[in-house]
């Protein structure tokens, strides 16, 4: 069907722009859960006044409310995951193992929903496994920020199937859910704060001038628009296509930081032949979903 095209074009559009986040977790001085805790913070504020600007702003009802924070609150921890991944190793490792969520959600997805397990799916998940295998055995001095990662694409394999759900049990629009899910991420967040300077009381929550200019990019553009897109193709798209289709991201990040950081000088043809894989799995989804649209 015609409709499912204008899906995969706003998934694209998500992908390239989330490609630019994983750089952000090089710019800004902040650590992962204080960096999105500010992130989640600008996201809301920016969200809302839009919405209210358009006078879309409103209130719902309790219970969607708590099912839609409780989505928010997932993806506040992959968010966290997936800075602390970066840092501990650098852009291109951490945002590789966004290749995995494809795997996680080939077996999730059956598991929460109930349904018969696509053969075709986790065949294609190996074959980006392969990909992720290849790029790891680059190097084992970054098995912290692979494990970090690697929880972060975990996480965001359970967001996007409970995303499907909650969106179709309550019905709300595309912006409202992202409302609620960024105020539920901020709230859960907040209460894990104390126990964050707790645990790393040598890490700063203090926000610098320099990253205050980096969070109004990532919370407001980087952040709104690409969930958004995303959201909005989750309502045509299957969470195993969003998710194998976000497996561009690293692709967009590694290219970029090569770019700004000079990061190709720590990979080698291991690194990039897995890129490949990674690359031809999300195009044989692609050409799938889109022969039948």
């Amino acid at each position: 069907m015609r409709q499912l095209r204008r899906p995969l074009i706003l998934l694209h559009t998500a992908v390239f722009l989330a490609g630019w986040t994983g750089i952000f977790g090089r710019l800004i001085s902040l650590s992962g859960l204080p960096l999105v805790w500010y992130r989640i913070m600008v996201s809301v504020v920016t969200l809302a006044l839009v919405l209210a600007l358009m006078k879309r702003l409103h209130r719902t009802g309790w219970k969607s409310v708590a099912m839609i924070a409780g989505c928010g609150a997932i993806l506040s921890v992959h968010w966290v995951a997936f800075y602390a991944s970066i840092q501990a190793s650098n852009v291109s490792i951490g945002v590789a193992c966004i290749a995995t969520t494809c795997f996680f959600t080939a077996i999730f997805d059956p598991l929460i929903n109930r349904k018969k397990v696509s053969w075709l799916e986790v065949l294609v998940s190996f074959i980006a496994i392969a990909g992720v295998l290849l790029i790891f055995s680059l190097d084992v001095r970054y098995r912290l920020g692979i494990a970090l990662g690697l929880l972060a694409s975990a996480m965001y394999s359970v967001f996007s199937i409970l995303n499907i759900n909650v969106a179709a049990k309550t019905g709300e629009d595309s912006a409202t859910m992202l409302l609620y899910e960024l105020i539920g991420g901020v709230l859960f967040l907040s209460l894990l704060m104390p126990f964050y300077t707790w645990l790393f009381p040598a890490d700063s929550i203090a926000l610098h001038a320099r990253d205050g200019l980096w969070l109004l990019l990532l919370g407001s553009v980087f952040t709104i628009l690409p969930f958004l897109f995303q959201l909005q193709a989750l309502r045509s798209l299957s969470a195993f296509t969003v998710n194998l289709t976000y497996n561009l991201e690293p692709v967009y990040s590694i290219a970029i930081a090569a770019v700004l950081f000079g990061e190709y000088r720590e990979v080698g043809f291991s690194f990039w032949l897995g890129i490949l894989l990674i690359l031809i799995c999300v195009l044989i989804q692609t050409w799938r979903v889109w022969k039948k649209a």
